[in-house]
């Protein structure tokens, strides 16, 4: 069979990204729930809740963030960072949430140390910074001034709350006063009537302080736990501070494992401590003050009756100490409260309402959504379910993460579309005691496999319809960390009661494989089993470990590919070595079988190859290779990355068209394009042609290492994911962009029949736009020159022809440019030159001088671009004027030298009819 190559261009384009927006520090949410900024590094994100859109990434100025915040109203972005900048941004949203264009509007250096905490009023009006040497300063935000200055300890502040107080307050603190001055008591008064008047500042420092400021008097109240002894608030940090104005009561949080409620009585605060078990990161008041909420260490979000001081959640054990939470805040309107943990997940939670709250146990509050800040190092994932709405993703921990990618657009209001948020985790797979290394999925996406770290494989039955999740068994007998597994993937009859509830039939077995260089293949049990499932048959593999296993279509065969340089082809029944691969120079990272139903392909020797099928294997070597299982020789070796390929995986075979018949399927077939992917660790994924041995299209969107690749079985769509935390969906457009070339084709052939059209017509007003359109520089050079040398020029016109200066007087930009681009090149040659300099003498005619030095011009070169192209006709235009001077004054010489000449001549001999010669008169 000769392979005939198509002429349809393979192309893939990023459809959706899975990438960081938090590595620790601030979280701030806007009262409407919809846009949530984060810190990344020196960068801030700020991402649409709802959809999980990135919709802004605000650069940094090269230190990390120290903090940062975002108003109650979303109209600005603030951001400060250890270099000492503060740098104010006006956000733009648009009506659909879609897009957020940020423009920086002030940068400021605000204390002499970094800002490590902010707050901003209810209003959106005044920003609180505090430092780390205790300053704190309030400022107007659109104004950009120092509205106040608190003066207070040399402490770093650790907690800041801006908050309205009550009435009764002023009232108390009157009433205690004696001997005060009437004036100043009616002037006190007027100030309490103006809302400016009630604005108080709460800050916490890192010695346990509390101090109240107020705005208005521009004085700072203390805050003590008994205020006989001055005894101060806490005796560590103060985390956090709310306020409610319906009880007129202040709430702190402290790391001292206390958090305390204080009520204004008797012209002061008074604390009611609560001891905790845990350092307190975050508290709060909710339901107009009837509940309070605590978060810490314990990884736990807890619930307080406000009045009895009692915890209304049911008893829960504490959560791992990656779960724990390291700052929260609420949304009381929106019932939510979102919660950041050390592992860098943002946890969002829904609180009971007052109608729900009651002053019982209720169960434990857990997340009705995750949304992973990052997911680290990417080692492995994989498609799950039969709609592939789901992926597994094994990302350098003990925990498989499972990430929804349903393509949905869920309501934060709404808890059961909540799961179908596109890239936040759905579940987490908990039982590895270790770093889970490889994972695989059998036919129907329900049964997954895992091998970890901790020696051990384990199969998980995944049914998110009833929200299970659970591990159906533990497989050990490896001595060091299982870095394969593999599960059969033959599909069942469609009469079967395997294949119509696959949830109840798990997979016939698992093949693992370890460092300790066996292979082990396990039977797996009918029903599920809580202590570990012993070996069924366990064989010395290679010489080295164990870096993947792949299963053959029909589930008879599988392959193992070991640091030893060999791939080795097994019998899956009797685990017999029944062909050994040898012929890559370095370890072997990835093989996979190609799939059923492959036609037959050519190797490099011309030799078409079906038989009992073929393999790819890729390599530390940089290579890939073709093997043919029928002889166990390389068929071909793919050459194009630059470092160790990783993974490999095979491209959907195109299904033969509805009512086609087996002659036509058949030939069909045979012009198929086979292709297939890999992965490397230069960070780029290729696309191959089997039968060519050529790279139709590399896919470049990450900055490391790509560990893991996998295919969409329906809709051809890769996804890789790697050491950048970055998990890229790449769509396949071919077929959009063959339709689009024809397409574009088609159209062309039309424009430049329209255009022969336009000038076999004369007119040259539609011919100039659509030559330039189309980029036809020789016709647009026809077309000028019979507009510069036409017989019965129009008088008044620059160019010779009205209509054409009309054209040439309302050109776009980007016309003028690429105009003066082909004036350039026709101005270096002598025989083209007296049409480019008319044109160019009707364009300067035509526009002011700065239009040409200030054109929009698009590309990387910009502005340098069109200064080249100026300095060119420049150069040209004044070599043309002084070759016109030297004609001119050789002109003069040609002329005074026929004069001369004319005066030494003879005098003209003239013939009489006679015949005699006489002299002619001068």
């Amino acid at each position: 069979m000769a392979y005939r190559q198509t002429t349809t261009k393979t192309t893939f384009e990023v459809s959706n990204v899975i990438q960081p927006i938090f590595t620790g520090g601030s979280v701030a949410l806007d009262n409407g729930a919809r846009i949530l900024a984060t810190t990344l590094g020196e960068q801030a994100v700020l991402t649409e809740l709802n959809t999980g859109k990135q919709l802004a990434e605000i650069e940094g100025d090269g230190e990390p963030i120290s903090t940062l915040t975002i108003t109650p109203s979303a109209s600005h972005l603030i951001v400060c960072s250890r270099s000492l900048t503060m740098r104010i941004y006006s956000l733009k949203v648009s009506p659909d949430y879609d897009s957020i264009e940020a423009t920086l509007v002030r940068t400021t250096k605000p204390h002499a140390t970094p800002v490590v905490v902010l707050a901003v009023d209810r209003t959106s009006t005044l920003l609180a910074t505090g430092a780390a040497d205790g300053a704190i300063k309030i400022w107007d935000i659109v104004g950009g001034y120092v509205t106040h200055t608190v003066s207070g300890p040399s402490v770093l502040i650790s907690a800041l709350h801006f908050f309205e107080i009550a009435a009764l307050e002023d009232q108390a603190s009157n009433k205690n006063k004696k001997n005060r001055r009437k004036s100043t008591a009616d002037e006190d008064q007027a100030q309490d009537d103006s809302v400016a008047s009630k604005f108080r500042l709460a800050y916490g420092t890192q010695d346990g302080k509390i101090r109240v400021f107020d705005l208005s008097k521009r004085k700072t109240y203390p805050v003590y736990a008994d205020p006989n002894s001055r005894r101060e608030a806490h005796e560590s940090n103060v985390q956090s501070l709310d306020y409610s104005p319906e009880l007129h009561a202040l709430l702190s949080g402290s790391r001292d494992k206390t958090m305390t409620v204080w009520l204004w009585k008797e012209g002061a605060w008074r604390g009611t401590p609560m001891l905790r078990h845990e350092g307190v990161e975050a508290v709060g008041f909710l339901n107009n003050g009837s509940l309070m909420y605590s978060a810490g260490t314990s990884g736990l979000l807890r619930l307080w009756d406000t009045t009895t001081h009692q915890e209304i959640t049911a008893k829960q054990d504490a959560k791992s100490e990656a779960e724990s939470i390291v700052s929260a805040f609420a949304l009381p309107h929106k019932n939510l409260v979102v919660c950041a943990q050390s592992d860098f997940t943002i946890a969002l939670y829904r609180t009971p309402s007052a109608a729900d709250a009651t002053k019982k146990s209720t169960k434990p509050l857990e997340p009705f959504r995750r949304i992973s800040g990052t997911h680290d190092e990417i080692l492995d994932l994989v498609y799950l379910l039969p709609d592939q709405s789901l992926m597994a993703l094994a990302t350098n921990s003990e925990d498989i993460r499972l990430v929804s990618v349903a393509d949905k657009q869920p309501d934060l209001d709404n808890e059961e579309e909540g799961a179908a948020y596109f890239g936040h985790d759905v579940a987490l797979l908990k039982g590895h005691e270790d770093i889970v290394m490889s994972l695989d999925v059998d036919w129907s996406g329900h049964w997954v496999a895992s091998g970890a770290k901790d020696n051990t494989a384990r199969l998980w039955r995944v049914d998110p319809a009833n929200n299970s999740f659970e591990c159906y068994a533990v497989f050990t007998g490896h001595i060091e960390s299982v870095g394969a597994v593999a599960l059969p993937k033959t599909v069942p009859p469609e009469n079967s009661e395997a294949f119509k509830n696959p949830l109840d039939h798990p997979p016939a077995f698992l093949i693992s494989g370890s460092q300790d260089r066996f292979v082990q293949k396990r039977d797996i049990p009918r029903t599920s089993q809580k202590g570990a499932v012993s070996t069924s048959l366990r064989r010395l593999a290679h010489e080295k470990d164990i870096n993947a296993l792949d299963i053959s279509p029909d589930g008879r065969r599988f392959a193992s590919a070991s640091q030893d340089k060999t791939v080795k082809i097994w019998d899956s029944a009797t685990l017999e070595v029944v062909g050994i691969l040898k012929g890559h120079r370095r370890g072997v990272w990835t093989v996979r079988f190609a799939p059923q139903g492959m036609p037959a392909i050519q190797g490099e020797t011309g030799t078409a190859v079906s038989g009992k099928g073929v393999i790819l294997t890729g390599s530390g070597d940089k290579t890939i290779k073709l093997w043919n299982l029928s002889d166990y020789t390389c068929l071909r070796t793919f050459e194009g990355h630059s470092h160790n390929v990783l993974k490999v995986v095979w491209l959907r075979l195109p299904k033969a068209a509805e009512g086609e018949d087996e002659a036509a399927a058949a030939a069909s077939k045979a012009k198929q394009r086979i292709q297939f992917a890999s992965a490397g660790a230069d960070s780029l994924v290729k696309v191959w042609d089997a039968n060519l041995g050529e790279t139709e299209c590399t896919l470049d969107n990450h900055e490391d290492r790509l560990w893991t690749l996998t295919v969409h079985p329906k809709t051809n769509m890769l996804v890789s994911g790697g050491s950048d935390s970055r998990v890229t969906f790449w769509k396949d457009t071919t077929a959009e962009t063959h339709a689009a070339a024809s397409s574009a084709a088609l159209k062309l052939v039309e424009q430049e029949q329209q255009l022969e059209n336009y000038i076999h017509a004369g007119a040259y007003r539609d011919a100039i736009i659509l030559a330039l359109q189309l980029n036809h520089p020789g016709r647009l050079l026809g077309i000028f020159t019979n507009v510069v040398t036409t017989n019965a020029p129009e008088e008044g016109s620059l160019s010779g022809i009205k209509a054409v200066d009309q054209v040439l007087g309302n050109l776009s930009d980007e016309q003028i440019f690429l105009l003066l681009l082909r004036l350039r090149d026709w101005n270096t040659n002598a025989r083209t030159a007296p049409v480019a300099q008319r044109i160019l003498w009707a364009l300067v005619r035509l526009y002011p001088a700065n239009k040409f030095s200030n054109l929009s011009v698009k590309g990387a070169r910009g502005q340098k671009s069109l200064k080249e192209v100026l300095n060119a006709l420049r150069v040209y235009t004044e070599r043309h004027y002084k070759r016109t001077e030297e004609l001119v004054d050789e002109s003069y010489l040609v002329e005074y030298t026929l004069q001369e000449m004319d005066s030494l001549a003879p005098p003209a001999i003239e013939q009489k009819d006679d015949g005699d010669l006489v002299m002619a008169d001068a």
